[in-house]
């Protein structure tokens, strides 16, 4: 079937007339479906939309927005099976994982639904008598949205629900190579009864839409998921045009194994961070840093689970495959940078060989030894599943490896040490950092975002914190 792009209120061609095919990564040569390849004047046109119906959406009082959302979170719980089928053919994630996430959509849409009843102010005690001083938050105006593959219903979820909470509207960009459960957003928002215009969702390359989307005038505000490189240039360009701006980038993320860790409850926390959505998030863990005393026994031990994964496609395997050609070619390649730098193969390394993974874009669950930190493997993020392990001597060099790496998202610790737990904590360099438990896996009421060059380090998303970047505060003084 061929998609539309969803533009006031109208599923609507794109001027070009051209389309792009998205395929299977479990069987390329099957087409899921086709969606328009857009271009700068159609972002022009959604833009527009969205800017024509920011008063009317503005002045919807809390509660009717958050009717909105609700109805649209159950119109996505009534097509959740189809919706989990849909996400694995087009993005190549297991059925758990995909099904999860789905439900992370529905969730989404439901907790803000309540909080766009919230939405307030302060009230404070004034100076001078006879007056009320008190604030209200405000919607900033148009929000731009540009979002990645690898949580293609999530992702979008998680921006879009608070900025429509908080009165904004909204144009989408979802990513080229698995647009669909984006477009089903737009279809649920649809029949939820969202006035036209409110939410504009258009598909096409990011150096058309993307880009007109951060450039015009008309934008307040673009949020950004996506590679820390790409990231600095939508930054780039949205601070230069004077919009606020939100990114979430990339991720080297290590798990912490102490000497008084079990080594098979830490081999299963980080072949479950490593391994787990294929190695495609950016909290997965890529870097395991293990006390010697330890070493042995984890090295055997996660080897053992790499070994041990079922690989083939996600509709009945616990892993599918990478979500494209390229995707693939890069995993490939850092493997072969890995071992010509140094590293001890030790697990996986290439593609299986099965009747089930000949044609689709498979790659093994991937484990070097003998890693240093200053090895490409160590530093670079892969998004696949490949985890270096790092040989330390004592607690304060594994911290120290731990933070040495330009990436700042995740990070976790295996330990029965309550005194390590909390100096992992203090001095840890994440903007998400867990005990006893994997990188991977985030709750929806609390913020998420990184340091360094995982995040703008501006604002945060997700929770109550998700709500700050789309609102802006006045200030009332009201004397009587």
């Amino acid at each position: 079937m061929t998609e539309k792009n969803y533009v006031n209120g109208e599923w609507v061609e794109s001027e070009t007339g051209d389309t792009v095919e998205v395929e299977n990564p479990a069987d390329p040569s099957e087409v899921v479906a086709s969606y328009q390849q857009s271009s700068r004047a159609d972002a022009t046109e959604a833009v527009e939309a969205a800017a024509a119906a920011q008063d009317e959406w503005a002045a919807t009082p809390g509660p009717e927005r958050g009717r909105v959302l609700r109805a649209a979170g159950n119109w996505l719980a009534e097509r959740k099976e189809g919706l989990t089928e849909q996400l694995v053919a087009e993005e190549g994630k297991a059925y758990a994982e995909a099904s999860g996430e789905v439900q992370r959509a529905i969730d989404i849409f439901h907790y803000f639904a309540g909080k766009a009843a919230d939405l307030g102010g302060t009230v404070k005690g004034p100076s001078a008598g006879d007056q009320h001083l008190y604030t209200v938050k405000e919607p900033v105006g148009v929000a731009a949205l540009i979002t990645p593959w690898n949580y293609p219903i999530a992702i979008p979820a998680w921006k879009l629900a608070p900025a429509l909470a908080a009165g904004n509207t909204v144009v989408l960009k979802p990513a080229s190579v698995a647009p669909g459960p984006a477009v089903e957003l737009a279809k649920a928002l649809d029949e939820a009864g969202l006035p036209a215009g409110a939410l504009n969702v258009v598909t096409g390359p990011g150096s058309t839409v993307g880009t007109e989307f951060i450039e015009y005038e008309a934008v307040d505000a673009v949020s950004f998921t996506g590679s820390s490189e790409v990231g600095q240039m939508v930054y780039d360009q949205a601070t230069d045009a004077g919009k606020r701006v939100q990114t979430e980038l990339g991720g080297k993320n290590p798990t912490v194994v102490s000497a008084s860790a079990d080594p098979a409850e830490a081999a299963d926390i980080v072949a479950n961070g490593g391994f787990g959505t294929t190695g495609q998030s950016c909290t997965a863990c890529s870097r395991a840093v293990v006390h010697e005393d330890v070493y042995d026994e984890f090295v055997d031990e996660l080897v053992d689970r790499a070994e041990s994964v079922d690989i083939g496609p996600g509709l009945d395997h616990e892993m599918g495959p990478q979500v494209s050609a390229d995707e693939l070619e890069s995993t490939l390649d850092y493997i072969e940078i890995a071992q010509d730098e140094g590293a001890t193969l030790a697990a996986g390394g290439g593609t299986p060989e099965s009747a089930e993974t000949e044609s689709g874009y498979f790659v093994e669950p991937t484990v070097f030894t003998d890693v240093d930190s200053d090895m490409r493997i160590a530093q670079e993020e892969v998004f696949g599943p490949v985890v270096a392990v790092i040989e330390v001597g004592d607690f304060e060099e594994a911290l120290d490896v731990a933070n040495d790496v330009d990436y700042g998202l995740s990070a976790s610790v295996v330990t029965d040490d309550h005194t390590e737990a909390n100096r992992f904590v203090d001095e840890i360099e994440a903007g998400v950092a867990k005990v006893n438990a994997k990188t991977t896996g985030l709750e929806l009421h609390v913020p998420f975002g990184g340091f360094k060059r995982s995040s703008s380090e501006t604002w945060r998303e997700q929770g109550d914190e998700g709500l700050e970047f789309y609102t802006i505060e006045k200030t009332v003084y009201d004397s009587y």
